[in-house]
This record gives C-alpha cells, sequence and structure tokens, in this order.
C-alpha cells in the first residue's frame, strides 16, 4: 500500500503554497533500515548523487531530488529511515530500487543483497 499526499501547482508547475490552479496526487512511501551507522550512510547516498541530482544534506538528514522522485533520509538513534515519494507506481519502484541497490553497495558489510531485497516499503504520509 503506498501513501498519498498532495502537492499544489501553480501554472508553471513549480510548488506553490498559494491556492492551486491544480493539484497532483503523490506517492509516498516509507522504510527504517537499522544500523549503527545512519549517520555515515545517509551522508554516503546523498555525496553519491550530489553530482547528478540537487541533494541538502546535514547532520541529521538528507534530501535527494531525482528527476522521478524524491528521497529523505534521517538519521535516527538505531538506523536510517527513508521516505520516498514520486508521481507514479512506475517512479516509486524505480526510486526504491536505486536508493536500496546503492545503500546496498555502500553497506556491503552489513546488508547482503538478500536483506536489500527483503527491504519493506510501507505507505507513509
Amino acid at each position: 500500500m503506498i501513501g498519498e499526499i498532495m502537492l499544489s501547482l501553480n501554472q508553471t508547475g513549480a510548488a506553490n503554497p498559494a491556492p492551486a490552479t491544480e493539484t497532483t496526487r503523490m506517492l509516498v512511501t516509507e522504510t527504517f533500515w537499522e544500523t549503527p551507522s545512519p549517520a555515515r550512510y545517509m551522508g554516503q547516498l546523498c555525496k553519491h548523487f550530489a553530482h547528478r541530482a540537487p541533494v541538502v544534506l546535514n547532520e541529521a538528514d538528507g534530501k535527494i531530488t531525482f528527476s522521478f522522485g524524491t528521497c529523505d533520509a534521517i538519521a535516527e538513534a538505531t538506523g536510517l529511515r527513508m521516505r520516498a515519494t514520486a508521481p507514479d507506481a512506475e517512479d516509486m519502484a524505480q526510486l526504491q530500487r536505486v536508493i536500496i541497490s546503492h545503500l546496498q553497495r555502500f553497506a556491503f558489510r552489513e546488508m547482503t543483497e538478500e536483506q536489500a531485497a527483503a527491504i519493506v516499503w510501507s505507505a507513509a504520509g
């Protein structure tokens, strides 16, 4: 199951806090991966994609904005929480696949391919 959020767009397509002229439903999913090094892996993900996508990163969280969706990563005490937002199911699947495959490459000592494949994304929002 995938959650939905409402995003208001102005006529140019930019996000707009003013009354909407068009509304787009965005799919939102979330997962949590238990690790002793959440800030390290969050930083690696964000820094890796920074050369090809807009990234915001600080000590507690990061955001990667791809053309097909966004990933918000939050370093918590016991692990890394990731929230994926995409316009449709196809883009959501691609976003989840990209994030988990890269995370598995960076954390290969902690996350096997089988463990990466078993990560469950749940509806959020």
